[in-house]
């Protein structure tokens, strides 16, 4: 964020949110705004042209109702770009929920590219997008290595 900070232009204004936080001090740049916070918790105080999450989901529970509040925090024309692993999402028998979860995804507007794990959506949403038929019921993160060989969560949606 900051490497990213100095390649901006002059007026812009780039907010961080990192659960951990720096982990060393921090050159005060202008535009910059880094929050120490759980995404999960985090409600965004304005609109966005840019939201992105980076190895981030497959580390999160709710990762359809944390899209959909994404979704509601960019401008008219703002762009949402998320590593997303639709393996991670299941059903309460542990089945996978991928293909209905990329269809109502594909629905709500996003792009997926399996070769990158990528997901993106073009515009902002108002209302924000809405996932009928998923009701979220919680996670596992004992789930096991996901693709990077990292551990991740398991997400379980009715």
């Amino acid at each position: 964020m900051v490497a990213a900070a100095g390649s901006v232009a002059a007026g812009s204004e780039l907010t961080g949110v990192d659960l951990v936080g720096p982990l060393g001090p921090v050159p005060v740049l202008p535009g910059l705004r880094l929050l120490t916070a759980s995404v999960a918790d985090w409600e965004p105080e304005r609109t966005y042209d840019l939201v992105t999450c980076v190895h981030g989901l497959p580390y999160l529970g709710d990762k359809l109702g944390l899209l959909a509040r994404w979704v509601g925090a960019l401008t008219g024309d703002g762009l949402l770009a998320a590593t997303f692993d639709p393996a991670s999402v299941r059903r309460p028998d542990g089945r996978s929920a991928a293909r209905p979860v990329l269809a109502a995804l594909r629905a709500a507007g996003f792009e997926y590219d399996a070769r990158r794990r990528l997901l993106t959506l073009q515009g902002g949403r108002r209302p924000p997008v809405a996932f009928p038929g998923f009701r979220y019921l919680g996670a596992d993160p004992a789930a096991g290595p996901n693709w990077t060989g990292q551990p991740a969560v398991a997400s379980y949606y009715a």
